[in-house]
């Protein structure tokens, strides 16, 4: 799909951009109409569509298919946006004490003093436009724009969690302590986001604001906020539970499903299993429903013993698969406690026994790097939004696994018997991981230089990548064009080019805008296999075949398809 340009008229999209085969990016020509069309799509959302995520100027539509993302091009340019009378938000009251470290800075900056800066802050009503960055973050817009100020040239590692902040034309709320360049201006207790209220954002979209200056704060004890703390029930220890005694977790062992699609506009993205075909084939074996939670593994060394008989599986990179069944064990109720304890290999990708007080190692993978281990019944954590899976970045979710805890055994079970054995993907070993990639929605901020450096080099996955997004090493990327990027939606796949122009590959848990323009976006069929490229692995990226080259690029470069 070509990006699609309106000629028309205001109140409508003035163009939409694919971004990679799964979601589109509707371009409007400010904040008025991106509420009208973010109102409709709620009202009446297109077919097979899946999330909708408003910022400053666009509104990006995610799709739960390439088929459906296609169609929904000529739908948005044929909404007519013309504002319609509808029923205002509630109207949230939030006390502030303003003795925020940049309130001075503040005041200098738009010539009102910081008393002037107070007065204007608490005497507007502020409409949360949309949210982003965090779970309970809302941009709010005021009623006129005498607070606009830049964001602070040096960020911030770490801002207090109910900061009061002020960047651009917006106002907004830190719920939880995380990193932040916006002018800070004062404090508040109030609980942005807590999962035991009904609506777990204190202000969400569409609601209005209003900010009350007082002398100090009423601390409120806040319900369960979904962090990763929450997750008690991956820890349970009933008398009667069942399922795995977590010996060692290994670098990393989080339990993961298929994600909580659908809460974009709450600042939360979909999260779930990086590798979504492993997890599925996990599940299949052990006879679980496809949804079933799992455990996500990177580079071997978990060491789980069950308690009660269980059936499993490994899915995902191929490693050595180790039983020990300890003396006590064989002895059962006799007295022959000399038995030797005994080992036994068993096969990825295929249902097996681990008999009560058996322990199951997973060595170091083969290839890839990250692995799945399924448990006849699913993990059963606690769920957060509809979902198991733990969320990185926003905090939601159960915490990583941990030496000494259980892992209790669910009851998502899909049928009496397991399955078959099944095939494993082929992973690259030590060479080269080709991904396919779609232009945009940002390659116009590239010339056609740099868009041929993407596609004509390897990266290197560097150290610091996480379930965020993978961190690249290579030939920088120049831009095109100076200036800033108005932040948007963005998501899976994304491949996002800061100022310095090393890549960010943005994996399941990556944040809900971005300010940075994403060059191109990995083809959603082929993230299971980015998932698996391990530290210090090579990538290298190609043009999607079907997708023109981007203009100006070679249409004889090995690396391009032409488009057909």
């Amino acid at each position: 799909m070509e990006t699609v340009t309106n000629p028309g008229t205001a109140a409508r999209v003035r163009a939409v951009r694919p971004v990679g085969t799964t979601a589109v990016l509707a371009q409007l020509s400010g904040l008025q109409d991106v509420l009208a069309l973010q109102a409709l799509l709620l009202e009446e959302p297109l077919d097979g569509q899946v999330d909708v995520l408003a910022a400053a100027e666009t509104v990006m539509v995610t799709a739960d298919s390439p088929a459906a993302a296609r169609r929904m091009a000529q739908r948005l340019m044929a909404m007519d946006l013309t504002v319609r009378p509808h029923t205002e938000g509630m109207l949230v009251t939030i006390e502030t004490v303003y003795n925020g470290e940049d309130l001075a800075e503040v005041g200098r900056l738009t010539g009102l003093g910081a008393e002037g800066v107070v007065a204007a802050h608490t005497g507007q009503v502020w409409t949360v436009a949309f949210g982003g960055f965090a779970p309970g973050f809302g941009y709010m817009v005021g009623e006129n724009q005498v607070l606009e100020v830049p964001r602070r040239s040096s960020p911030r590692t770490a801002v207090p969690a109910g900061s009061v902040a002020l960047a651009g034309n917006y106002s907004a709320v830190y719920p939880r302590k995380s990193p932040g360049g916006w002018q800070l201006i004062g404090r508040t207790a109030a609980p942005m986001w807590d999962l035991s209220r009904e609506q777990p954002a204190l202000a969400a979209p569409g609601d209005r604001v209003q900010f009350r200056a007082v002398r100090e704060l009423v601390e409120v004890s806040a319900g369960s906020a979904g962090t990763a703390e929450s997750g008690a029930a991956v820890a349970r220890e009933a008398g009667t539970a069942a399922g795995l005694r977590i010996l060692s977790p290994g670098l990393q062992s989080l339990v993961q499903d298929l994600g909580r699609p659908g809460h974009g506009g709450l600042g939360v993205s979909a999260a779930g299993a990086l590798d979504r075909s492993s997890l599925r084939r996990a599940n299949r074996v052990v006879g679980n429903q496809p949804s079933a939670a799992v455990v996500e593994t990177v580079a071997g060394g978990l060491r789980v013993q069950a308690v009660g008989d269980q059936v499993l599986a490994v899915t995902g990179a191929p490693a050595a698969l180790t039983v020990l069944t300890p003396s006590n064990v064989n002895a059962g109720d006799t007295d022959d406690a000399g038995l030797p304890e005994q080992v036994r290999e068993v096969p990825m990708a295929t249902a097996f026994a681990l008999l009560d007080g058996e322990i199951l190692t997973l060595g170091a993978p083969e290839r890839g790097c990250r692995s799945y281990l399924a448990i006849r019944g699913g993990a059963d954590a606690e769920s957060v939004l509809g979902s198991r899976s733990t969320d990185t970045l926003a905090g939601l979710g159960p915490a990583p696994l941990a030496a000494g805890q259980l892992l209790a055994a669910g009851a998502a079970t899909s049928s009496n018997v397991v399955g078959n054995p099944e095939l494993q993907p082929e992973y690259p070993d030590a060479g080269v991981t080709v991904l396919d990639v779609v232009p945009g929605p940002r390659d116009e901020w590239f010339d056609a230089a740099a868009l041929e450096s993407l596609c004509t080099q390897d990266w290197t996955v560097t150290p610091r990548s996480n379930r965020v997004g993978m961190r690249l090493d290579g030939e920088p990327l120049k831009r095109c064009r100076d200036g800033e990027l108005a932040s948007e939606g963005t998501m899976s796949g994304a491949i996002q080019v800061p100022p310095e122009g090393q890549p960010v590959l943005f994996l399941a848990d990556h944040p809900i805008t971005g300010g940075y323009p994403v060059v191109g976006v990995v083809v959603d069929h082929q993230l299971d296999l980015a998932a698996q490229v391990p530290i210090g692995g090579r990538i290298r990226f190609r043009w999607a075949p079907g997708y023109a080259p981007p203009l100006g690029l070679s249409s004889t470069s090995p690396n391009v398809s032409k488009k057909k």
